[in-house]
């Protein structure tokens, strides 16, 4: 049997990051930055009003000061007053301070209108300005290439007047469920047929990764049209099936791909997943086939699909957050296999604890059950079993 990181290192390697593209604003979040993102201006481009109040000269006023208002200056005015001796600019919040105007008196220390202003409080020089090139200068960085980019990453590139940002984009992932008895999730069941839960779950993992899914399935258990299914998918970065890949009579999926050379399959030393099977498919596409049973199929996309896809899509860090956990609970473990047990967080204390998801440990066919789980404890090929007070890696499937 293959060693469950020896196969990991197969499958990642199997990824490359995609080719840079431009996407506006709207689709830029969650994908990686390729090209630094730099200031052209500066920013704020002019000083402005930090403050609802009067632009005024700071040496013309004292307490009790009237000044004749010679203009008013919302946010976005393009209007150029100027500020003389004995006068003031009515100005609102993030309008340019006029000419002349060295300082900001907040309305609440005012009392006036429209024609005049009289000062309760003395401003100092420069109070509530904010000055131009505080927030950046031309030639500032202020995105650098391999953020991954969230709400304030876009703002900022924004801020500094780009509508678009170069990005690696979305790998386009083919997700093949196969099996006779799959019938879509909603339809009355005849004996033997199951929901097609996998290519959903799959669907929403890629999804997850940052991938976009194309999700194909049920596929029944025909190896030629499978064959051909698989070899004339075009415009897709990876393909992903699930099913049929073990020694058994009617394991379509490796029926279909047994004379492409491209491609292998293996049994790798891991409960659950051992059959697993890996390649490329004539055309250059990276493909990743995955056992059928639900828990098998998800623990081992987080293992070696996730991280690939990932990849593609110019994240430099591909894995899970990792967390050293004390398990509450104990069970035993496959011999010469690691182990990928779903499990839950019960308390921190200082410390994460863990117990399994379920009573029923990681069985492959417990798909409902997987619902429960917050993380995969990792549990090496090494370890007969698990013992309460055992500290366990766990890979933490949720933030």
């Amino acid at each position: 049997m293959r060693p469950l990181d020896e196969h990991r290192a197969v499958a990642l390697a199997l990824a490359v990051p995609l080719e840079p593209v431009e996407r506006g604003l709207g689709e830029l979040d969650g994908m990686v930055l390729t090209q630094d993102v730099r200031s052209a201006d500066y920013l704020p481009r002019w000083d402005n009003s930090a403050m609802d109040g009067y632009a005024v000269r700071a040496a013309d006023v004292t307490p009790g000061a009237t000044l004749r208002v010679v203009a008013e200056l919302a946010a976005g005015s393009g209007d150029e007053p100027v500020v003389d001796a004995g006068t003031a600019a009515r100005i609102m919040t993030g309008a340019p301070v006029p000419d002349g105007a060295d300082a900001v008196v907040p309305v609440e220390d005012t009392d006036g209108g429209t024609d005049q202003v009289t000062i309760a409080v003395v401003p100092g020089l420069g109070a509530h300005i904010r000055r131009a090139g505080e927030d950046a200068v031309p030639g500032d960085l202020v995105v650098a290439a391999g953020t991954t980019l969230g709400p304030a990453h876009i703002a900022a590139i924004a801020s500094v007047g780009h509508a678009s940002a170069l990005v690696h984009r979305r790998p386009r992932v083919a997700v093949v469920s196969t099996g006779d008895e799959l019938v879509p999730p909603g339809t009355p069941l005849l004996r033997g047929q199951l929901p097609d839960s996998n290519s959903w779950l799959l669907a929403a993992a890629v999804r997850e990764a940052g991938g976009t899914p194309v999700r194909l399935g049920p596929v029944a258990d025909d190896p030629e049209a499978l064959h051909a299914l698989l070899v004339g998918l075009e415009d897709v970065d990876l393909i992903v099936t699930s099913g049929g890949v073990s020694m058994g009579a009617y394991d379509v999926v490796k029926a279909a791909l047994a004379d492409e050379p491209g491609v292998e399959f293996v049994q790798v030393a891991v409960q659950p997943g051992k059959p697993q099977g890996l390649g490329r498919l004539p055309n250059g596409t990276p493909i990743v086939t995955l056992p059928g049973n639900p828990v098998s199929s998800f623990a081992s996309f987080e293992l070696f699909v996730r991280p690939a896809l990932r990849r593609m899509a110019g994240h430099g860090d591909v894995e899970r957050p990792t967390v050293t956990a004390i398990s509450d609970d104990a069970w035993t473990t496959p011999p010469g296999r690691a182990q990928v047990m779903p499990v839950r967080f019960v308390s921190d204390g200082g410390h994460p604890h863990i117990v399994r998801a379920t009573g029923r440990g990681s069985g492959s066919h417990l798909v409902a059950r997987l619902a429960l789980a917050e993380g995969l404890a990792v549990i090496p090929a090494s370890i007969d079993g698990v013992a309460v007070g055992d500290r366990l890696s766990v890979r933490r499937l949720h933030p």
